[in-house]
């Protein structure tokens, strides 16, 4: 399964990624495995994350969500896309127009991916594990059901 197969785990891969930037200035995850049930990101990163980083983290993108922000696409050149955002996963034959993914005015990037039309579509976010090792910090997640959410 690719990334453009569940557009709430693919919107919630965006809030993550700028939630840790924000945090952390680690840039965005270098390599993510995104499915529908459970995915994972990895980070170039220095340490463990402490159990209060990883609530903080949770919470952040859990409001992001809550925010229920549109998500809405544009389309921009290949030179403007390269002087404003990271490019580096962007084939060489991308094109010279490059759409680039907004969630709100909290996160925006170059993507192919299926996206939700608002971040109230995904629902909940739960960091389910994350680990350490050789300068790579590897955060597993899940989404919840409006059920869960609830609860």
């Amino acid at each position: 399964m690719d990334k453009t197969t569940d557009p709430r785990m693919h919107s919630a891969e965006h809030i993550l990624n700028q939630t840790m930037d924000r945090m952390f200035k680690c840039g965005r995850c270098f390599n993510a495995h995104i499915e529908k049930k459970k995915s994972k990101c990895d980070y170039r990163f220095d340490r463990e994350l402490t159990r209060q980083e990883l609530e903080e983290i949770q919470t952040r993108v859990n409001q992001v969500i809550a925010d229920d922000r549109p998500v809405t696409e544009e389309h921009v050149s290949r030179a403007e896309a390269q002087s404003n955002y990271n490019t580096e996963k962007l084939p060489e034959n991308a094109g010279d127009t490059i759409r680039i993914i907004h969630i709100g005015d909290y996160d925006a990037c170059p993507c192919i991916g299926s996206h939700v039309k608002s971040t109230g579509e995904i629902s909940g976010f739960k960091i389910t594990t994350a680990s350490f090792d050789n300068n790579v910090l590897r955060i597993r997640f899940k989404l919840l059901t409006l059920k869960q959410v609830a609860r």
